[in-house]
């Protein structure tokens, strides 16, 4: 997949790849049938929807939103394999998740993923539940970077992770050679999200993680976004970014106040879980099932969400269009 290239020399005299992380990126869910099974055949129709129909520039494999803990080492191979396919069809990159407190496993899971030259990048989150602190967890991102073989994308999610990554920290990271970029989800656009949007380091894009508050992100200079609620209504969060980078303020405005609203309901109840409901109601997917220890969200959850999936009206559309 040849959409990285060099760019400038890193540490150690290490070329730098540029990895192309503008627009959207769309984590997809994991679709099952009713007795829990992988549905292959609707991760395949998601992900070509999500590329041919939606404009997305790329896809995520295994993230939190495909339920990535409770898949089996066969299932996940499956869905990289799937999403692979859909990618290599549309010229589009796959960033794969790669979450573990375990250094030393992620190193190897990255090592097999690089071997396959079907993924362009790893998502990798802070090591989680262990909190090492910031020297420990610059430790890991280092020794992922030196030895995984793969370019990175950092995942700062404070919410999943309890450590938010310092700005400092994640300038050091982005200096690395391998790490390419950050999905930068903390919960909070303040003065650490605008220093960091403030002074990206070349080669180290900032992509939006937060749903709900992507557009003021991407106003205030993030490249992109990787978001779950992209799942649904994906071409409207494919011209938000558009938008945006366009200084289409009015109209970003307004969609995204929008996107906001339906983000707002499709997180109501734990992710994926309102997702899933919307898309079995839409069928597209064959089942809104999810693995324990998620429950499968309830029927008001996803009617409400439901109702704002196909919200957006044809004055709207004009309206961003000119």
């Amino acid at each position: 997949m040849n959409w990285i290239y060099c760019v400038c020399v890193g540490q150690a005299g290490r070329m730098k790849p540029e990895a192309k992380l503008t627009g959207l990126f769309v984590p997809l869910v994991t679709p099952f049938t009713d007795d829990l099974r992988l549905a292959p055949d609707a991760l395949a129709r998601l992900a070509d929807d999500a590329l041919s129909v939606g404009g997305a520039r790329g896809l995520v494999a295994l993230g939190t939103t495909a339920e990535a803990a409770t898949l089996t080492t066969e299932e996940k191979q499956a869905v990289v394999r799937i999403c692979a396919a859909a990618c290599q069809a549309h010229g589009a990159p796959l960033i794969v998740g790669v979450g573990t407190n375990d250094t030393a496993a992620a190193i190897t899971t990255l090592r097999e993923l690089a071997q396959s030259g079907d993924v362009a990048a790893a998502l990798v989150p802070a090591p989680p539940y262990t909190r090492p602190g910031e020297a420990g967890t610059l430790a890991h991102f280092t020794a992922l970077a030196e030895h995984g073989g793969l370019p990175l994308v950092v995942y700062d999610i404070p919410y999943r992770t309890s450590q938010r990554l310092s700005t400092s920290t994640l300038s050091t990271l982005g200096h690395l050679p391998e790490v390419v970029g950050v999905k930068y989800a903390t919960g909070a656009i303040d003065a650490a999200a605008m220093e960091l949007l403030g002074s990206q380091t070349p080669g180290f894009a900032v992509l939006g993680g937060d749903d709900a508050v992507i557009s003021p992100l991407l106003a205030a200079g993030a490249r992109g976004g990787i978001l779950a609620s992209a799942n649904v209504r994906t071409a409207d969060f494919t011209e938000l970014i558009s938008l945006w980078q366009r200084d289409a303020a009015g109209p970003a405005r307004r969609l995204g106040a929008e996107l906001a609203r339906l983000s707002a309901a499709l997180f109501a109840e734990p992710n994926p879980t309102v997702v899933k409901g919307v898309l079995h109601a839409q069928g597209r997917i064959p089942s809104p099932a999810v693995r324990l220890p998620l429950l499968a969200a309830s029927a008001d959850s996803v009617r409400r969400a439901a109702g704002l999936a196909t919200a957006r009206t044809h004055h709207a559309h004009q309206e961003a269009a000119a």
